[in-house]
């Protein structure tokens, strides 16, 4: 099912427990984001959990968002401009999806505020410098994949990837410099199935993990 006009008007919208303004566009099946325009930039929270989603691309300028939950994809690409789209947010939930290698991430990079951060159950996860990566690329990030960065880690993550004098050492520019994953493709959009190997949707969070998601949520506001 496409996101049409109709489609999104017609989806719940509700205070969620942590008192925000939430536009439920769970389980639909869509292939891709589009017409969010119509919500008038009216919500703290979207969720597009449960859809077949591939690109994180082509959000229209929502300010007024803060969280944005995306579980259960097949998210592989992340614009480079969604920082511009998206220039509130603080949240962003993206377990199980399919997200590659670490070059793949740095779109997130530029997000200024940006605290908590999710990204289980993805591919790149298996890297043995993912969580230093991340704390180096996105210091605003507090909590990663629910549990709160440590000082230590800090050190560690500027141990390793930056030189007494501040550059970054071989080991990041190997990352920086690595090609990207995915781009786009002819097709985008359409429904397809997967090949097995990880990032479907039949991998359906726990209602117990879903709470989790809630309380994090809350207790990374008191950052914000």
């Amino acid at each position: 099912m496409r996101l049409t006009a109709n489609v999104i008007n017609s989806s719940p919208c509700f205070i969620n427990p942590i008192k925000d303004r939430e536009l439920d566009l769970k389980g639909l099946k869509a292939p891709q984001v589009e017409n969010l325009g119509v919500t008038k930039d009216l919500n703290d929270t979207i969720d597009l959990s449960d859809n077949e989603i591939k690109h994180l691309t082509n959000f229209p300028h929502l300010k007024r968002l803060k969280n944005l939950i995306l579980n259960n994809n097949r998210i592989q690409y992340i614009t480079p401009n969604l920082n511009d789209a998206l220039p509130q947010l603080t949240s962003l939930i993206l377990t199980n999806n399919q997200l590659l290698k670490l070059i793949d991430l740095e779109p997130l990079a530029k997000f200024t505020k940006l605290n908590f951060l999710v990204l289980l159950k993805n591919p790149v996860q298996k890297d043995k410098n993912y969580r230093l990566w991340c704390i180096h690329r996105f210091p605003k990030v507090q909590i990663l994949d629910f549990q709160r960065v440590l000082d230590k880690e800090r050190q560690e993550a500027r141990d390793l990837f930056l030189t007494e004098a501040g550059e970054h050492t071989s080991l990041a520019h190997s990352i920086l410099n690595e090609s990207a994953s995915n781009t786009f493709e002819s097709g985008e959009g359409l429904p397809s199935t997967l090949d097995g190997n990880g990032g479907g949707i039949d991998d359906q969070l726990s209602t117990e993990e879903q709470k989790r998601i809630q309380e994090s949520i809350q207790a990374a506001s008191k950052f914000i």
